[in-house]
């Protein structure tokens, strides 16, 4: 009976037309006209439920390999940024400076030789480092201390309280890591009894100074390869301090009135200094000594008179004989 019924349900209908709508005139033989016809015809303007559904794996693929995509721009920008681009061009590279690190001290009498200038309007004073060593210290030197030759502060904190106290920059002391942090991205690095200064945001150098029991601190570019970066984060007019290379010497540099960062670093580049890095202080008291022994003093020697007030909290790299 079921099949009976799908018969009837798909049954041909056949439909002879024999009406003459020939014209009189017209002697061809009568041809009838067959149609056939069918209860169920077939949508095709209506899409599959098969193939709607097959194009959900499609669209959840596209998804993924597109946010796939934006998670790899996003990370290759930021690597781009935070390793490879500094904003300013780099005159000696990390696996450089190791290199000079790793080469023979040389044996040279132990001095520093001061010199004074003006350009571009910014009047500074310039301490040679020659025939000298260089240690990062907690402890203030004195010039009862004749083997040291000059000594400043070096990295930032943001307290002199030790219990909430961090460095600003990474800062290594005899191998020690007390803090790493390579958002500034000038360093001195100073290992073997020999020191340079450079500009990189990897810690290559600082890792080597931890190998070889030395000692790391970064502050901020003021001169790199004769180019200054385009801002800087320090604002108004204080006296500046700064470690600068010409050539292979190296010099502290300290202006002898309240310049902006920007006056200071500019007039830096055009006296001829490559590279250069900002040293904190403003008119904190050190000294320097001359080849004959003699102490005389930087900055102001009444600020501090008992001692600087971050005791054992602030970092001085100290320059001695070797």
């Amino acid at each position: 009976m079921k099949e009976l019924n799908e018969e009837k349900d798909e049954r041909i209908v056949i439909v002879i037309d024999e009406t003459d709508e020939s014209p009189v005139e017209q002697h061809d033989t009568e041809t009838p006209v067959i149609s056939i016809e069918s209860d169920e015809e077939e949508d095709t303007n209506q899409p599959s439920s098969s193939h709607r559904h097959s194009k959900w794996p499609v669209a959840v693929v596209s998804v993924l390999l597109t946010a796939a995509i934006c998670m790899m721009a996003a990370f290759g920008y930021r690597y781009y940024r935070r390793y490879i681009n500094i904003g300013v061009p780099v005159s000696v590279t990390s696996r450089e400076n190791i290199g000079k690190l790793e080469l023979p001290s040389v044996d040279e009498m132990p001095e520093v030789v001061k010199s004074s200038d003006s350009i571009l309007g910014v009047a500074i004073n310039m301490y040679q480092l020659i025939g000298l060593k260089a240690e990062i210290t907690f402890t203030e030197p004195t010039v009862d201390d004749t083997d040291v030759y000059l000594y400043s502060r070096c990295c930032d904190q943001t307290s002199y309280d030790p219990e909430s106290n961090r460095y600003l920059g990474s800062l290594v002391q005899n191998g020690k890591e007390l803090q790493s942090d390579n958002s500034r991205l000038g360093y001195c690095a100073m290992a073997n009894d020999n020191i340079v200064i450079g500009i990189a945001r990897d810690e290559k150098v600082k890792d080597y100074c931890i190998e070889q029991k030395g000692s790391f601190f970064r502050q901020f570019i003021l001169v790199s390869d004769g180019v200054l970066p385009g801002r800087f984060y320090l604002h108004g007019k204080v006296e500046r301090r700064a470690l600068a290379r010409m050539g292979k010497k190296l010099f502290y540099v300290e202006s002898k009135g309240k310049e902006t960062m920007w006056d200071f670093a500019d007039a830096l580049r055009e006296y001829g200094f490559i590279d250069a890095i900002y040293i904190t202080g403003g008119t904190d008291y050190c000294f320097y000594r001359t080849a004959d022994g003699t102490a005389h003093d930087i900055g102001d020697k009444h600020k501090h008179p008992d001692g600087h007030k971050g005791k054992g909290i602030v970092p001085w790299v100290v320059f001695k004989k070797r």
